[in-house]
């Protein structure tokens, strides 16, 4: 599974990281990568022509080194985003699906679905794992843009914000049991 970091930082994350070892120790190998501007320590995340460039090369990357083995697409907020509209734009057979960790629907205190209008062109399956209490996707809003994509499953972490925080709860292993049931239920 390619692996694309937010905007907000790159990924070698603590998030990033503490997912990528939790799904290999469910079997789920991980390809983490930085886009340029995380690569080169700059604070604005790329355009989406980069972004979709990267994640296009993430994914062949993947997929020619391991040809064999069932191949999907998942990123945290704007990785998530970026893959997204690079998979509604180009058809990648070799994806079975895509999983998103933390939606980004709109900005904090701006509740909207227009970043979600993408979604209706993806063609593969697209799990969405968000926290009730995320300040970029009002639970109302994504549950309505799930609802109306045939190919979409959400999965709620209940009272988590957008990085996956909820109080004294470790929502890691809820993610991760998520992410491997998902899987598992597509590849076989």
């Amino acid at each position: 599974m390619t692996l694309a970091h937010g905007a907000g930082a790159g990924m070698d994350h603590l998030f990033m990281t503490t997912l990528a070892a939790a799904l290999a120790e469910a079997g789920i190998a991980t390809l983490r990568f930085n886009f340029p501007f995380a690569e080169n320590k700059k604070g604005r995340p790329d355009t989406p022509a980069v972004a979709h460039q990267t994640i296009a090369a993430a994914l062949t990357h993947a997929h020619d080194t391991y040809p064999s083995l069932p191949l999907f697409a998942a990123g945290k907020s704007f990785g998530g985003r970026m893959t997204s509209q690079y998979l509604a734009a180009n058809t990648r057979p070799e994806v079975k699906g895509v999983i998103f960790y933390g939606f980004p629907l709109h900005q904090s205190g701006k509740p909207s679905i227009e970043r979600a209008e993408h979604l209706k062109e993806v063609k593969t399956r697209m799990l969405f794992i968000q926290g009730t209490r995320d300040e970029l996707a009002a639970w109302d809003l994504i549950t309505a843009v799930c609802k109306s994509l045939s190919k979409a499953t959400l999965v709620k972490i209940e009272n988590a914000n957008h990085m996956f925080k909820a109080g004294k709860v470790d929502t890691m292993p809820l993610i991760t049991k998520a992410t491997q049931d998902w899987i598992e239920k597509i590849i076989k």
